[in-house]
């Protein structure tokens, strides 16, 4: 099919997009693929970067990584490496060879054409918060388990915010379907209500392989167009320390041989999971992050694959989990040095410990984002509606979030950097002078709608005119603007031979069982 005749059948594109809108909830900024104008903060020396890649290789070489997975055993003896059961250990010379056949860039090209995004180079992309088993909102006022209709919800939102580039996991597990065929569900609505790009767990065979197939069926693609390029991807976790599962791997497995792309995150918590030291932490984590990059290139030589970095500390008071710390921004921008290094692109978080979207929820959330900014982070997965450590899923906090996505895009943009003529602007300074104002300049009047960032959500009145106003924290009114955002959502377009295609695949899916869940 010509891709002129696939766009007009998708009916994408920010114009599409905001005519099928209608009235608008909020004035939002366009959809736009943010440019990380910033010189990444590199805490390392260079003499740091080679330590880290030299502790990072000694574990590969000498202490071994277990992969529980016989087929990438299989794959690693065939490459020369040394396999004891299900240990691994690799030379750094095999490490760095496979390491080199990863590209530094690639794209992802989802359904809708216009949504395509480049992971890699000066861009950084902003992903749903995804895989919390628990939902709160301000409404029902305590923690539940997630529902579908929840799911859908935070769906919308994925979709109406210009701001989030990818949806990733199930924005929160829906427990009221069964597992089994949990992911046939969540993907029709993914498809359906978002036209961004998609995620794909790899727990188990079946999941992945299915919704590899439900995103061929939605992009109208044949399976050589669906092979030459990326149009989803899978993030996996190591099982820190030193460990990577039978499921994970077999997915990523599946997913390069068929031309998707793959992000490997090792959860590295300093202090549990990991030692206690950053530096000790984070070269686990780019250990266990790249035997397995190691494994897909060999098996896919110029995959798409992406290291990602997960590594935070633990409350040694309690030995709970703790994000959104110092230690994690170091963690990150450690991770963002060691990345270019390598020449991978990286994924880092958007993340908190609080419960509820309060101001430790914000400023938490705030340090990891601009600890992702300051790492020259390509992805940042949960970078709306994450809460409790990741257990728990919230509109009122993905709105919230969203505030604080456009900040970082607006602090990027050209405009607000500028330094020529009209933006120093001598000649208004001298009309002004040294008693009046500038609020009635020219200068000014030619520039006062867009002169400054326009929030959606802040409340940017003194204290007398906002509890006149009724007095609203922040929370209700993310609330208010998440229901009517709801109320009023249209999905985006699909034919109606596109959905009916994607029906029946999930009703045969089903009939057969869909997928186990003993994996």
């Amino acid at each position: 099919m010509a891709e002129s005749a696939r766009r007009k059948r998708r009916g994408g594109g920010r114009a599409a997009a905001v005519a099928r809108r209608g009235e608008a909830a909020i004035e939002q900024m366009p959809w736009q693929i943010p440019v990380n104008v910033d010189r990444p903060t590199e805490p390392l020396p260079p003499e740091g970067v080679q330590a880290i890649h030299n502790a990072a290789m000694h574990i590969l070489e000498e202490i071994g990584v277990v992969f529980l997975n016989p087929e990438a055993l299989a794959i690693f003896k065939q490459a020369g490496c040394r396999v004891d059961g299900d240990l691994v250990r690799m030379d750094r010379a095999f490490v760095m060879e496979m390491i080199g056949k990863a590209p530094s860039t690639f794209n992802l090209t989802p359904r809708n054409p216009d949504r395509a995004l480049p992971v890699g180079g000066n861009h950084i992309l902003f992903g749903n918060v995804s895989s919390p088993p628990n939902y709160w909102d301000l409404e029902l006022g305590k923690k539940v388990s997630g529902t579908r209709a929840q799911c859908q919800d935070l769906l919308k939102l994925t979709q109406y915010f210009n701001c989030i580039h990818f949806a990733g996991g199930y924005p929160v597990e829906p427990v009221d379907i069964h597992a089994s065929v949990r992911h046939l569900d969540v993907l029709y609505d993914k498809l359906t209500i978002t036209d961004k790009v998609m995620h794909a767990y790899s727990l188990g065979a079946e999941r992945v392989e299915d919704v590899m197939e439900m995103v061929k069926i939605a992009g109208g693609l044949s399976e050589e167009e669906f092979q030459s390029k990326p149009h989803m991807y899978t993030n996996i976790n190591s099982t820190s320390p030193l460990k990577h599962d039978y499921p994970m791997i077999d997915g990523c497995l599946r997913m390069v041989r068929r031309g998707q792309a793959v992000v490997v995150s090792p959860f590295t918590l300093a202090g549990a999971m990991a030692p206690v030291t950053m530096a000790g932490a984070v070269a686990q984590s780019i250990a266990e992050s790249l035997c397995a990059i190691a494994l897909f290139q060999y098996v896919a030589p110029g995959s798409a694959c992406a290291i990602g970095t997960f590594t935070s500390n633990v409350d040694m008071k309690s030995g709970a989990p703790a994000f959104g710390t110092p230690e994690y921004m170091r963690s990150t921008q450690m991770t963002g040095q060691m990345a270019r290094f390598y020449g991978l692109p990286m994924r880092s978080s958007g993340v908190c410990t609080a419960n509820v979207p309060d101001g430790q929820a914000m400023w938490e959330t705030s340090n990891s984002l601009w600890a992702a900014v300051q790492s020259g982070t390509h992805m940042v997965y949960h970078a709306a509606g994450w809460l409790e450590g990741g257990l728990i899923a919230s509109p009122e906090k993905f709105i919230m979030d969203c505030e604080v996505l456009q900040q970082i895009q607006r602090y990027m943009q050209p405009a607000t950097f500028a330094f020529g003529e009209n933006e120093l602007a001598l000649d208004t300074i001298k009309e002004v002078g040294n008693d009046g104002h500038f609020f009635g300049t020219q200068h000014t009047q030619d520039r006062y709608s867009d002169a400054f960032y326009q929030p959606f959500l802040s409340d940017w009145r003194n204290y007398e005119a906002w509890e006149v106003g009724g007095g609203e924290w922040t929370a209700q009114r993310a609330h208010k603007l998440f229901k009517e955002i709801t109320a009023n959502f249209e999905e985006p377009p699909m034919d109606d031979a596109t959905r009916g295609a994607l029906q029946e695949f999930v009703a045969r899916r089903k009939e057969e069982g869909g997928a186990p869940t003993d994996f």
